[in-house]
C-alpha cells in the first residue's frame, strides 16, 4: 500500500533531510541533516517513526501539497508556522490527509524552518548512505519543487493532536560560546566586543551559515594560518571583520580564524532566528558548558518521550 503526495509550491531551500552522513569530513563532505534537530526529531516520534527518518524541511517560502493517494498521517513541528488543510492551525500538530485534500504550510510569526514527517516511508535517494540533502549540490533526498511526486510506503494513520511546543524550542537570542579556538588572533578589546556587542542576522543567510552585522571583530594579525577543520556552530571572522555562523552544511574546513564556537544545545534554537533578528554571545567556561549540555539532553529526551506516538 502506498500514498502519494503532490508538490505544487515549493520555496527556496526546501528539501528532503534525515538526521545527517556523519563521518565524511575527512572527504569533504559535511553531515548537513536539520537545521532544527529537536523540532526534526519531535515531527518524527509523535507519528512513531525513527528519530531519525526522512522528513521534509520547510523553509519561509513555505510548501503545498496535494494529497493525490491517502490517506497518510503527517506532523509538523518547528518554527511557528502556519497550516492549512481543511481547516487553519498552527504548527506542531499531528493530522492526516486524504486523497483530493491539500496542505499549505507558509511562514507565522516566528520561526524560519519546520519540519513535515509523514507516517511510513518516504521513498528518496540516498548519498553515501542517507536521504539528507547537501543544499549546494543537492544529493541526497533532494529539493522540493514544484510537480514532483512524493511517495510513501506502508502509510499508516494515527490519532490527530496537537503537540506541545516546548519553551526550548524557541528563537534564542542569547547564545553560550566557549572562545577559540583562535580567539588569541584578537586584540583583548575586540574579545570584549565580541562578548558585550550586539549582533543581528544579515539576509546572507542559508544552510551553510549566516553573516552577522554589529561589531567589527578584525584580527590583529596576518590571516595565514591553514585551513584546518571547522564544525557546525563555529563563529568564523573574515578577513574584514564580519562574523559568520557556520550551520548544517558548513564547510568541512576553513582558514579564517573561529573566535569562538556556540554550545551544540544552542544551535537550534540559534537556527529559528530570523534574519534582522538580535543575538548576543555569552561566553561560559568549559564545566559550565558541560553542565548546559547534560541539562539540554535530558530535558530533551524527557520532552520526546512525552511525545512519543505508540
Amino acid at each position: 500500500m502506498t500514498a502519494r503526495l503532490h508538490v505544487s509550491a515549493a520555496g527556496p531551500l526546501v528539501s528532503v533531510q534525515d538526521a545527517g552522513r556523519p563521518g565524511f569530513a575527512r572527504f569533504g563532505v559535511t553531515a548537513s541533516g536539520p537545521m532544527d534537530r529537536l523540532a526534526f526529531a519531535t515531527a518524527n516520534v509523535a507519528l512513531g517513526n525513527s528519530i531519525g527518518a526522512a522528513a521534509i524541511e520547510v523553509s519561509l517560502g513555505g510548501l503545498k501539497l496535494d494529497c493525490v493517494e491517502g490517506p497518510v498521517s503527517l506532523a509538523v513541528a518547528g518554527g511557528g508556522f502556519i497550516v492549512e488543510t481543511d481547516q487553519k492551525f498552527g504548527s506542531w500538530q499531528v493530522l492526516t490527509l486524504t486523497a483530493g485534500q491539500s496542505l499549505t504550510i507558509r511562514r507565522g510569526p516566528w520561526g524560519s524552518w519546520c519540519y513535515l514527517a509523514i507516517a511510513g516511508r518516504l521513498e528518496c535517494a540516498t548519498w553515501l548512505g542517507s536521504s539528507a540533502t547537501l543544499g549546494t549540490s543537492g544529493f541526497g533526498g533532494g529539493k522540493l519543487v514544484a510537480g514532483r511526486e512524493l511517495t510513501i510506503h506502508a502509510p499508516r494513520v494515527v490519532t490527530a493532536r496537537p503537540l506541545a511546543c516546548p519553551v526550548f524550542a524557541r528563537p534564542r537570542h542569547r547564545l553560550h560560546v566557549t572562545l577559540g579556538p583562535q580567539d588569541r588572533f584578537f586584540a583583548p578589546e575586540t574579545l570584549r566586543d565580541f562578548q558585550k556587542g550586539l549582533f543581528a542576522l544579515s539576509t546572507a543567510y542559508d544552510r551553510m551559515g549566516v553573516r552577522l552585522s554589529g561589531p567589527e571583530l578584525v584580527p590583529n594579525v596576518a590571516l595565514t594560518m591553514p585551513s584546518e577543520p571547522v564544525t557546525r556552530g563555529a563563529v568564523q571572522v573574515a578577513g574584514d571583520g564580519v562574523a559568520t555562523l557556520l550551520l548544517a552544511d558548513h564547510q568541512t574546513t576553513g582558514g579564517y580564524p573561529k573566535i569562538a564556537t556556540v554550545l551544540d544545545c544552542d544551535l537550534d534554537g540559534a537556527a529559528q532566528l530570523r534574519s534582522f533578528d538580535a543575538l548576543m554571545f555569552r561566553p561560559v567556561t568549559p564545566a559550565e558548558a558541560t553542565a548546559r549540555a547534560r541539562l539540554h539532553s535530558a530535558l530533551t529526551a524527557r520532552y520526546l518521550q512525552s511525545v512519543t506516538q505508540a
